[in-house]
């Protein structure tokens, strides 16, 4: 599950002019990043800032944090100051990576499959990408993730599904829930997100066991 979270994120190509294209594109992406990141597991041991730097910057290119932590803020983003919204993307990412890169770097041989690219009939400025992460033992973990195309011609990540399970959708009910339990305090809500990732992580293994 954590395995295939993480490949999801990290392979949106920057632009594409037909649906094949855009596969093609994620697919190559894709097969580069994995080169790069298992050339990159010690690194997580011996300097896991170094690893999380290098990753934020190969990442900040192709996923839109920023819209993606608004989303999961959803209408208390409204309630939130300019500085503690900059605060919450800051705070998403780091957990994200925190989340997600033990499993990473631990992680045997795989494979990524890219299986097709869907653009949007009715919005060509929106795709869906389908690919599946296959494990060493043979597991197969289904992915589909939302992009957009920005204005400068860009495709970037706002969203993903990992086997059935709406990652966004899964963030901002528990940004709600954070909320009500403490109080309507954004700032809190921010300061103890990282919990609340752990939180959705466990009931997704659990779901999913």
């Amino acid at each position: 599950m954590a395995l295939a979270f993480i490949f999801a994120w990290v392979s949106t190509p920057l632009a594409a002019e037909t649906s094949e294209d855009l596969r093609q594109y994620v697919d190559r992406n894709t097969q580069q990043l994995v080169e790069q990141l298992n050339a990159e597991r010690g690194l997580y041991e011996e300097d896991p800032e170094a690893f999380y730097a290098n990753m934020e910057e190969e990442l900040s290119n192709f996923v839109d944090f920023r819209r993606i932590a608004a989303r999961v803020m959803g209408r208390y983003a409204r309630q939130a100051s300019p500085e503690q919204r900059d605060e919450f993307v800051a705070k998403f990412k780091r957990s994200l990576f925190d989340s997600y890169a033990q499993a990473l770097v631990s992680a045997d041989d795989f494979e990524i499959r890219v299986k097709e690219a869907i653009i949007n009939p009715n919005d060509d400025s929106r795709a869906s990408v389908r690919m599946e992460v296959i494990s060493a033992s043979g597991n197969r973990y289904p992915v589909t993730y939302s992009m957009y195309q920005t204005s400068e011609g860009r495709w970037m990540m706002e969203n993903i599904i990992v086997e059935g399970v709406n990652i966004g959708l899964a963030f901002r009910d528990r940004f709600s829930q954070e909320m009500e339990q403490r109080r309507g305090n954004v700032q809190a809500v921010i300061d103890n997100w990282g919990g609340a990732v752990e939180s959705v992580n466990l009931e997704q293994e659990t779901d999913n066991s």
